[in-house]
């Protein structure tokens, strides 16, 4: 039985404080830490009115407002509102994988530095990208107004865009391809094998995700009898994260891509090919802070976490 006090006023003039004990905020703060499912609520997750109202339900409460619940939440930094996807590793060599990654970024491969003839190329392709005509005319932005897009748009096809990244020398190759696959991929390692200083090299080690086109042993094979140099590195499964042409593709994204304003493919690609001969001219390799030690932490860190799931 909850203390009739708690929620209630001071005394009863027009601008009477409220007073909540300590017990009050902790539970609240609590409300805000459940599943809405475990709460018998069918919420896929909780916002300051759910709250409020499931505080008064449950008897915590007389009254409450929603500024007083935001208040002790932001407190303790308790947004239950947001939420972040997550995924355990499922590769059980991830850590030996990406290892191997990571250390070809700091210019190590086994334990022994590169020489001055080898080469670490990422690559990857980015599918499905849409041509999408606007059914009117785009409007360039001016004094207090920004770009004005049609929100209504005519799709006129779509390609995808290969493209390979030179860690060390910041170099960047790409392709646009009516569709990915193997011979697509095959065709930008030939773009990049056929020219210097990577057709000459010692080692040239290509690093790739577990894509169809660049798969497993088939892969390595194919391209051993293409290019005898070349060294396939592929990452963990769920792990593109650790390729850093990916951070290349959000530069093309944010810069190219959106908003999404071409007439048909020839155009997309143009685009495309014409930004990587710019930004070539402003390219500095990417400052990879993230380490096989930072590794080894997060997967203790993982490890740890994914028990007391399955304790739970």
């Amino acid at each position: 039985m909850k203390p009739d006090l708690w929620g209630c006023k001071i005394n009863q003039g027009e601008d009477a404080q409220v007073l909540f004990p300590p017990e009050v905020i902790i539970e609240i703060k609590a409300l805000a830490c459940e599943m809405p499912r475990n709460m018998g609520l069918p919420l896929s997750r909780l916002f300051i009115p759910d709250l409020q109202r499931e505080a008064i339900q449950q008897g915590i409460v007389a009254s409450i407002s929603g500024t007083t619940i935001w208040r002790w939440l932001s407190r303790d930094a308790i947004k239950p509102w947001r939420y972040r996807s997550w995924i355990f590793p499922r590769d059980p060599h991830f850590l030996y994988k990406a290892s191997r990654v990571l250390s070809l970024y700091e210019g190590f491969w086994e334990n022994k530095p590169l020489g001055r003839k080898d080469y670490v190329i990422s690559a990857d392709e980015k599918t499905s990208i849409q041509a999408r005509k606007r059914k009117h005319p785009s409007v360039a932005p001016g004094p207090n107004q920004p770009m004005r897009i049609e929100h209504e748009y005519i799709r006129k096809g779509a390609l995808s865009y290969l493209a390979a990244w030179d860690v060390h020398r910041a170099k960047i190759f790409g392709r646009c391809e009516t569709k990915s696959g193997i011979l697509a991929f095959d065709r930008l390692v030939d773009q990049v094998m056929s020219q210097e200083p990577y057709c000459s090299a010692n080692r040239v080690f290509w690093i790739v995700d577990n894509g169809s086109s660049h798969r497993g042993e088939r892969f390595i094979r194919r391209m051993k009898e293409r290019w005898p140099t070349i060294i396939p590195v592929h990452l963990p499964i769920h792990a593109s994260w650790l390729n850093q042409i990916e951070i290349y593709f959000s530069i093309v994204q944010r810069k190219v891509l959106t908003p999404n304003d071409f007439s048909g493919t020839p155009c997309l690609e143009k685009s495309l090919l014409e930004f990587e001969r710019l930004y070539q001219t402003i390219a500095a390799p990417f400052e990879w802070k993230f380490t096989r030690s930072d590794l080894k932490k997060l997967m203790a860190k993982l490890f740890v976490a994914q028990q007391d799931i399955i304790a739970v």
